[in-house]
């Protein structure tokens, strides 16, 4: 398969924010790479389709928001192969699936209780023998592929160190939804930095879980969600039009917000010294917004 043959730049851009209190930090910013097959989504896809050579497109799941499959909707309108996605719920017409469909992709509704057996031993079967030509890929572009083809990240910050002026940085800071890309970068570092991750969604959706089995140290899970995945409150919202107002930079409530804000109270409590320098991951998926107007 493998339509994707080069990996976009991402720049790592300073932000100055008055709570940051000394702490130095600097925005990898994946939301910038593509206009549709955006953020960290574009390195994940990587790693699995280099694992498709046989297959002719790739099938997947998400849910009616997910950002996950609307790069990869968008990257097989791109590069000319055939998408699959099984959809969390009921049908409905979210701005989302309103582009799956355009993308071409061919959805497949599950339900609730068919979406929370994704993780049954046998859940692929019967899509194995609908789709047979077709590579299964995990929620979120996860496991272990979508980590090694995020690893790169580490590499794409380091070479624009010098233009920020840093001989160094100290930790990584991003938001947590599968674990994927935290498990990357940990990989990647090998220890040389600790990779923090803000956890977008509760324990129980087994973030932790998925990273142990992908590496083993260099990290640390923090709960970020506010009481669960897709919890979005005022305060939230006033810290990300705080943000942007302040920097320009752009943040959506399910996960970069999440995590910032959660950076914030991190350093509010004292937990990075002054001048320490951090690498914030903007992992993207400012399509998802749409969902949230108010």
């Amino acid at each position: 398969m493998g339509p994707v043959d080069w990996l976009p730049h991402a720049p790592l851009e300073p932000v100055q924010l008055d709570w940051l209190n000394g702490v130095e930090l600097a925005v990898l910013r994946l939301d910038l790479i593509d206009p549709l097959i955006s953020g960290n989504k574009w390195f994940k896809l990587t790693g699995h389709l280099a694992q498709a050579q046989q297959a002719c497109g790739i099938i997947s799941l998400g849910g009616a928001y997910s950002n996950h499959l609307h790069a990869l909707a968008a990257a097989g309108k791109r590069f000319g192969f055939p998408t699959v996605g099984l959809l969390r719920g009921h049908p409905q017409d979210t701005p989302t699936v309103l582009d799956l469909q355009a993308f071409g992709m061919q959805l497949h509704w599950l339900g609730y209780g068919g979406y929370r057996a994704r993780h049954a031993p046998d859940f692929w079967l019967p899509w194995r023998e609908q789709y047979p030509q077709l590579h299964p890929v995990p929620e979120g572009g996860g496991g272990r592929a979508g980590a090694l083809g995020c690893a790169v990240l580490v590499e794409q910050v380091r070479r624009q160190l010098p233009a920020l002026g840093w001989a160094g940085y100290d930790a990584w800071w991003l938001a947590a939804g599968t674990g994927t890309t935290l498990a990357g970068l940990a990989l990647a570092e090998a220890g040389a930095h600790r990779v923090y991750g803000a956890m977008a969604v509760p324990d129980d959706h087994g973030v932790a879980r998925n990273v142990e089995a992908i590496v083993q140290g260099g990290y640390e899970l923090l709960d970020a969600s506010r009481g669960g995945f897709a919890r979005v409150d005022p305060q939230l919202l006033d810290f990300i039009d705080a943000t942007h107002q302040a920097c320009g930079l752009p943040l959506e409530p399910l996960y970069t917000g999440k995590a910032l804000l959660a950076l914030k109270a991190q350093v509010e409590a004292g937990r990075f010294m002054p001048g320490t320098r951090l690498i914030f991951v903007h992992t993207g998926g400012l399509q998802g917004r749409r969902g949230f107007t108010g």
